[in-house]
């Protein structure tokens, strides 16, 4: 994937709010209630495919090297490894099937809005076999604590994040949107 420096650095930037959004954060359970999902969703309505998924994918190195850019402050290997770590690689998986099908739909409301609801299931779903696995739960468990707990919130997230990407897409200047 060839992105241009301006790609990269708007790419840098929403890492970086990726990372500062990551941090408003409601511990409950498990896994807990952050507004991760929704940043990376604006993220790639608002960037595309390409550009969009090299965001999360900076963001998660960020995480990886050391730095305290996950939920909570989280970050290192132990992080991925972890009961949330399936969520946080989800990411990417996210940014590639919104992305994809973002760039194939009618940017309009209804679209934007359930290709994020789309994105966010994928979310869940690597969550919840991630967080089977890692914490060793039961199949019952680990998709009533990573999958259903946060089933609505999710949804709501995904409403607002197409609200307002679409709303920033139909705003922004059309170079900015080259990116896309």
């Amino acid at each position: 994937m060839k992105l241009s420096l301006k790609e990269q650095i708007t790419a840098a930037i929403f890492a970086g709010i990726i990372a500062v959004f990551s941090q408003i954060v409601i511990p409950i359970g498990v896994v807990p209630f952050s507004m991760q999902t929704f940043i990376v969703g604006l993220t790639v309505t608002v960037l595309g495919l390409k550009v969009g998924t090299w965001a999360i994918m900076i963001y998660l190195l960020l995480g990886l090297i050391g730095l305290p850019v996950y939920a909570g402050f989280g970050s290192g290997i132990a992080s991925i490894l972890g009961p949330t770590g399936g969520y946080l690689v989800g990411f990417i998986f996210t940014g590639v099937v919104l992305g994809t099908l973002l760039k194939k739909l009618p940017t309009t409301y209804f679209w934007v809005i359930l290709a994020n609801l789309i994105g966010f299931i994928i979310t869940l779903l690597f969550g919840s076999i991630w967080l089977k696995f890692s914490a060793d739960m039961t199949w019952a468990a680990a998709l009533s604590g990573g999958f259903i707990t946060f089933l609505i919130p999710e949804m709501i997230k995904a409403i607002v994040a197409g609200t307002i990407g679409v709303f920033l897409i139909q705003r922004l200047p059309e170079k900015f949107l080259a990116t896309r």
